[in-house]
Order: C-alpha cells, then structure tokens, then sequence
C-alpha cells in the first residue's frame, strides 16, 4: 500500500464513512499510511500524543503499564480500529500524552493523522457532539473514579474482614495454648527440682528420662480416639491412678489419654521408679505429655496461619508476575480461602476438580477477580443455603471452570443483560452492577476466553473458558 490514501479509500472506514468530500480530502492530505514490523511498538504510554492512529491491515495489542508491568487490555485485527491520541480534541480537560502502548502484533499498516489537525477538525466538524462529549468524558470520568473506587474499598473490606476472622481462631489458640505450656513448664522446672533432690538413685532416674522420650514418641503418634474410646480410656486410667493413690486422677487421666498413655504403660513407670516415687514421676511425666500437646496446637496454628498468608499472596499475586502460566485450581483454592468466612454454615462446597488439567496462560490476580465475583453472586443467589459446586474440566482446546449454585435462578428477561456494565438486581445500594462486566472484560477481552451462563430455578452454572494457548 502507498504512503497515502484517497479520499476513497477513507470512506471505506467506518470512522469516516459519513465525512463529505471535502472533509476526506483534508484527512487524505494530512494522514500517511506507516508499516510496523511485528512486535515493534506504535507508540508508547506516556509519551507525547502527536498522532491518531487507525489500523489498516495486520493485529495490534494495547495495553497499559501497571506497578512496572505492561498489562494488555485489547487485541484486534479489526480493520479501522483506533487509538493514540484520541482525545486530543478536549484540550486541557486530558494530559496531551498517550495513556496506552500500542504494539504490532503481527506486521501492521496504520494511518497516522497528525494529533493537531484531528482536534481541529473534531471541533470544527462536530460542535454539538464536542459539548456532549465534554460532559460524557468529564461525568463518566468521576462517575467511575467514585464507583471504581468504592468498588476497591468494598471488596478489599470484604477480603480484609474473611481473612481477620480466619487468622483470628488459629491465632487465639496458640496465645491460649502458649499461656498454658509457659504454666507447665514452670511446672516441670519444680517436679525436677523434687526428682533431682536425691530421692531417685542414678540408674533410675536414667531410666525414667528415657521413659519421658518414649512418652513425647508416643504423644507424637496417639491415635485419633471417638468421644466413647475416650471416656473409657479416661475412666479405665482414673482407676489405675486411684488404686494406685495419686491424687487430681480427674485431671491428670484426660492429659495421659491424649498422649496415647495406659494404665499398661504407667505399670512400667511403676516398676522403673518404684512405688515412693511413682506420683512425682507421673505427674512429670503428664507435664511433659502436656507440654508436647501444646506445641503440637502451636505448631498447627502457626502452619494455619502460614497457609493463610500463602493463600492471601495466591491470590494477590503480589510478588509474581502479572502473566504466567498458572494452576487454576491453586487459584480457585486461594479465593475460596479468602471468601471462607462470607459461605454460611447453611451452604455446602463440593469441589469437583480435574487436576489433570494442563497449565493455562494467564493473569492470575485477574483471574481470582473472576472467581470472587462469581462465588460471591452465588452465595447471594441462595440466601444462606444451599450447594456451591465449583468443577473444572477440558473443554476441547480451552481449560473450563464452572461455578454453580442451587439459588433462585436468573429470570429469562435479565439473563441477556447481566454482562451490561452497571446493570444489577440488586437492591438499590447493595451491588454495582460492575462484578460481571469486569469478569466478562478479564475472560474474554483480555484471556480470549469465553463465559456462558445456564439458569433455572434451583441451578445456576456460570462457565469460564480459558484458552489452553495465548491467541
């Protein structure tokens, strides 16, 4: 193609298509028609925006540069689609520099008009639509820093709140169980002054701190015991103690049973330390049971605790980069951790994963966007009880993740009109309208994917098609 068009040609073009001759002839004149190799930028964010551009032939990429990383937005072939300097026309209303980058795709032909001669001919062609478009550009632009921005604080409050209330339980108990072990260990330090004062000879007092090592082995590996097995076990111990004259049986007995111990091993204390000696070694021997138990729910809170933050950086993907071929069900596992305290104890969770699954390209963080939007419509959709059935499968050349609920249903006449940017059902004040058009825009504007939604009155399946390849 040469390095201009006719005023022919630009009537070809949908964005000129109803420009009178004249208007065509000054385009015609200005413009130029430039060739970009592919993976060559166009124009770059944040530089002057000197030019209009308007594709012509090949595939462009825009995207926009977020914390450092350059996050595509919109891939199109489109003959006629635009961008650069396109608000050139609002003088000082807009920043005179590009707010995107714009890359070849593949080899592309562009027409460039010089970004001057485009806001000219803008206001001298277009008066009224100028006006309108003043007050379009302005209203929508704190319309959506206001709707936008409460949108962030809402579901930063809500992920806030789920992941306080879920570190709060693990936290509290290792504060509980580290105030009791700090007890039994001022406990220990007393019964070893008794024991260490001479009244248990050398050999034996040997013998019984290799009974303490074979106690804390047997704690380690104690079986897991019905509210039943434990009662007898704690009423059959409470016997032996009783026979045997050691006092509190009521309070040690519990302790002993936890830590895997019988009435058949304390025989062996007895027989080791000899009946003198037999209430001070137990009693030793429960503190050193008890202290280990208590580690043990330290050490299971603080790995709760680690495994929350660990689902809380899966789902921001704070520290990796915002394209990568990911897991979607790591994915799917972190936002359900995040969202745990929002599904009411009346709604069941069936997972039904294929991990089998290949890796798909993809923005995580986006991503997690997606699933909290839709896990949050379906826990709306059923009031407190109900099934929430999140599965994934293959789906010819794309990985498919449905989330499905047992709630009301979406009313045929709404159905076409849930993606529509601030359309909502929602009570007034309640929703913004803006979950599913942005989880439309991240999956199909930005993964190429696909959602398609089915509903009936007690069954909602929303499904989530991601690519297996970057297209």
């Amino acid at each position: 193609m040469s390095g201009l068009l006719t005023p022919d040609d630009l009537r070809g073009l949908f964005l000129f298509e109803s420009l009178n001759d004249d208007q065509l002839r000054l385009i015609a004149d200005c413009g130029r028609v430039i060739p970009y190799a592919a993976g060559t930028l166009v124009y770059e964010e944040g530089q002057p925006a000197t030019c209009f551009i308007v594709l012509l032939d090949g595939t462009i990429t825009l995207s926009r540069r977020v914390r450092g990383d350059d996050v595509e937005f919109i891939r199109s072939d489109q003959r006629g689609a635009y961008g650069g300097a396109t608000q050139a026309y609002m003088n000082d209303q807009s920043e005179r520099t590009y707010n995107n980058t714009m890359r070849a795709f593949t080899d592309v032909t562009v027409y460039e008009i010089p970004a001057d001669s485009f806001a000219e001919w803008t206001r001298t062609w277009f008066p009224m639509a100028m006006h309108l478009l003043e007050g379009l550009f302005v209203g929508m632009r704190s319309t959506q820093t206001a709707v936008g921005e409460r949108e962030r604080l809402l579901a930063l409050g809500a992920l806030s709140a789920g992941l306080t209330h879920e570190l709060n339980n693990p936290a509290a108990a290792a504060v509980r169980a580290t105030s009791i072990l700090r007890e039994r260990v001022a406990g220990m330090r007393h019964k070893l002054g008794m024991i260490a004062d001479g009244r248990i000879d050398g050999s034996r007092l040997h013998k019984l701190v290799e009974l303490q090592e074979i106690a804390v082995k047997r704690a380690a590996s104690a079986p897991e015991l019905t509210a039943l097995q434990t009662s007898d076990a704690e009423g059959a111990l409470e016997d032996w103690l009783d026979d045997h004259d050691i006092a509190g049986s009521w309070d040690i007995a519990p302790t002993l049973v936890a830590g895997g111990i019988d009435a058949e091993w304390l025989e062996t204390v007895e027989a080791c330390v000899g009946e003198g000696n037999l209430e001070g070694a137990i009693r030793w021997l429960t503190y050193t049971i008890d202290t280990e138990l208590l580690m043990g729910e330290i050490d299971d809170a603080v790995s709760r605790i680690s495994g929350l933050v660990s689902a809380a950086k899966q789902y921001s993907q704070l520290d990796r980069a915002p394209h990568q071929t990911v897991d979607v069900h790591d994915l799917l596992d972190a936002t359900l951790t995040m969202l745990q305290a929002k599904i009411p104890e009346g709604v069941k969770l069936v997972k039904n994963y294929d991990r089998s699954l290949p890796l798909v390209p993809a923005y995580a963080a986006e991503l997690n966007q997606v699933w909290t939007n839709l896990i949050d419509n379906a826990l709306g959709a059923m009031e407190g009880s109900g099934t929430l059935t999140i599965s994934t499968c293959r789906d010819g050349e794309n990985v498919a993740v449905d989330i499905e609920d047992t709630g009301h249903g979406i009313p045929p006449e709404v159905r076409p009109h849930i993606f529509e940017p601030f359309f909502t059902t929602k009570a007034v004040g309640e929703g913004t309208g803006l979950g599913l058009d942005i989880s439309y825009r991240i999956v199909v504007k930005k993964h190429h994917g696909d959602i398609r939604v089915e509903s009936r009155p007690g069954r909602t399946n929303f499904r989530v098609l991601l690519p297996l390849e970057d297209s």
